[in-house]
């Protein structure tokens, strides 16, 4: 095909050009601990990750990954295995996704936040008798223990990731712990699982290629209610290997803040394995607070920052000296749309704190592992979401069917390519929905996103067709908290909107109707509340809740949450 035919049906394809980036990449065939392995042989004494100033090189990095994996080997783990991870951002958590990788298990991720309902669901739903968990969340976990069969629970705490005099400091100072069963041979702290390592002595190290399975990253998919999403080796190394073409700041030896936590497709795609595949470095970043952002900056000094808008909200408000940004190279944002006035303030600062950096707009989801589009650095406008990366496409389709619209016309946004997953776990349905076979013959990924390919060339983000709450770059799902809120013997009905929020972007508001002889109050609120809080992550909370004698509805008779949006708009 001529480059003139090529740029008619991929318009991006010349912006490809200019750039110099490749239209088409060999991708490698092997495990994602095979990348960081390759990585230990090419850049032994580059530093992996640091956490709180306690460096670890690859060399260090891969010898702690194996003797993990040997560490799993002893307590019984198998090839084809899931292994649960609740964890931060800390070395023991991404060494344990590399150990389990090694092994030839898969890792399963979950938010240490979710409510006890919800880890019982990700534990059963993905069969997994193992889990690594702080010990912030330990009880709540050690509760799942008969009804989710688990075999073994091993507990990190906060300081196991230090060096030696930090760790002997740090538990010092946070004299309070999490008290564990000292009868109970299923539970065992990650100190002694680690020793234990050497009474293994046998093979730990499975070989596998691309197309294995390795990670579940969980989902509301097109509904609402949590499903797993399945990715594979190949899903994961693609990205690393397309995100350090497509970005020519990432070269070996940059640091990369990874404040986007590993159970986010996100975080662990790009914050994570993205740098560790080119020999880069990961700021490990468990807990997020805004007023230590100028600390962290400063310790730091990193070269590329990646996180959501509400991140760089957090950043344009933070006290920082004129060359306090100097390392900055590369700023990245996902997760949520990015306005102009945010864009405009957060290039200002970077330039007045001596960063020549200037935002770039992502674009993915957690079925197609994060990431899968990219602005370029000098071109902005509302809703750019920019080029696809390479060995990627995109379509613009018109709803409910496979036909493909014209240029500046609105339609779902539609994937194909090695970024898309391998399907929801367990769901027949929802994958026969979500994944579709076009004329073409390719698998195509329906994301739910309305938008449309501009006349540069590049992509747009329009809105939403699925309904969804993003706060603070999580995603959070009407349909699943009005089910639970619907469970309460006193709801008829109930509908959840998202509501401006200065700071998360926008937070969830409850509209209640009770059923006849139930009275609204503080009693019922708090009932409620309560049960929402035994079955949804924290962050999913409603803000706020209003009891109503009825919710407007359409035509055909459905709640007209839309009209519930632009009352609270008008407010």
């Amino acid at each position: 095909m001529s480059k003139k035919n090529e740029y008619k049906e991929s318009p991006w394809l010349e912006f490809y050009d200019e750039e110099g980036i490749p239209t088409h990449i060999e991708y490698p065939d092997c495990s994602m601990v095979d990348m960081i392995i390759q990585s230990a042989e090419k850049w032994p004494d580059n530093i992996a990750y640091t956490y709180y100033g306690h460096k670890v090189t690859y060399k260090n990095f891969v010898k702690k990954i194996e003797k993990t994996a040997r560490a799993l080997k002893n307590y019984g783990v198998k090839e084809g295995d899931r292994v649960t991870i609740c964890m931060p951002n800390t070395p023991e958590g991404i060494a344990m996704v590399y150990a389990v990788n090694m092994v030839g298990a898969i890792c399963n991720m979950v938010h240490p936040l979710s409510s006890e309902k919800e880890l019982e669901y990700y534990i059963k739903v993905a069969e997994s008798k193992y889990v690594l968990t702080i010990d912030a969340v330990f009880d709540k976990i050690y509760r799942l223990r008969d009804t989710a069969q688990l075999e073994r629970i091993i507990v990190v705490r906060p300081s196991d990731g230090l060096g030696f005099l930090k760790k002997k400091l740090y538990n010092t100072l946070h004299i309070k712990k999490v008290r564990l069963p000292s009868n109970d041979s299923r539970v065992v702290l990650w100190e002694d699982f680690i020793a234990n390592s050497y009474f293994y002595q046998g093979s730990f190290y499975e070989e596998r290629n691309g197309n294995d399975p390795a990670v579940i990253l969980y989902s509301g998919g097109t509904t609402g209610a949590p499903k797993g999403v399945l990715l594979s080796n190949a899903n994961f190394n693609t990205l690393g290997v397309q995100c350090t073409t497509v970005i020519k700041q990432a070269v070996p030896g940059a640091t990369v803040l990874s404040i986007l936590p590993l159970f986010h497709g996100f975080g662990l795609g790009v914050c994570i394995h993205t740098p560790l595949c080119k020999g880069m470095g990961c700021i490990l970043i468990p807990a997020f607070s805004h007023k230590q952002f100028a600390d962290i900056i400063k310790k730091n000094e990193p070269n590329f920052i990646a996180g959501v808008p509400t991140l760089y909200e957090a950043l344009i408000n933070t006290k920082l000296g004129p060359h306090d940004l100097e390392s900055v190279t590369s700023v990245i944002c996902g997760g949520d749309a990015l306005n102009q006035t945010l864009r405009d303030k957060v290039n200002n600062y970077l330039k007045a704190h001596g960063s020549n950096a200037k935002i770039r707009v992502g674009y993915g989801l957690t079925e197609a592992t994060g990431a899968t589009c990219l602005s370029p650095e000098n071109a902005f406008a509302d809703g750019i979401i920019g080029a696809p990366l390479p060995d990627m496409t995109f379509k613009i389709i018109k709803n409910d069917t496979f036909k493909e619209l014209p240029v500046g016309e609105e339609g779902e946004i539609c994937i194909s390519g090695p970024l898309v997953m391998m399907g929801y776990l367990n769901d027949d349905a929802e994958n026969a929905q979500t994944l579709r076979v076009h004329d073409d013959g390719k698998i195509w990924l329906h994301t739910g996103d309305l938008g449309y390919l501009g006349e540069d060339g590049f992509f747009y983000f329009a809105q939403r067709l699925k309904r969804i709450i993003i706060s603070s770059g999580y995603n959070i799902y009407p349909t699943h908290l009005e089910s639970v809120i619907n469970s309460h013997e006193a709801v008829l009905t109930s509908t959840v909107i998202g509501i401006d929020h200065h700071y998360k972007g926008q937070v969830p508001k409850a509209f209640i109707v009770l059923k006849p002889g139930y009275k609204a109050g503080k009693k019922i609120e708090r009932e409620i509340r309560e049960l929402l809080e035994r079955n949804v992550p924290i962050y999913a909370l409603p803000a706020a809740y209003e009891f109503r004698d009825k919710l407007p509805t359409t035509l055909v008779g459905k709640v007209a949450f839309k009209k519930l949006e632009a009352e609270e708009k008008a407010k």
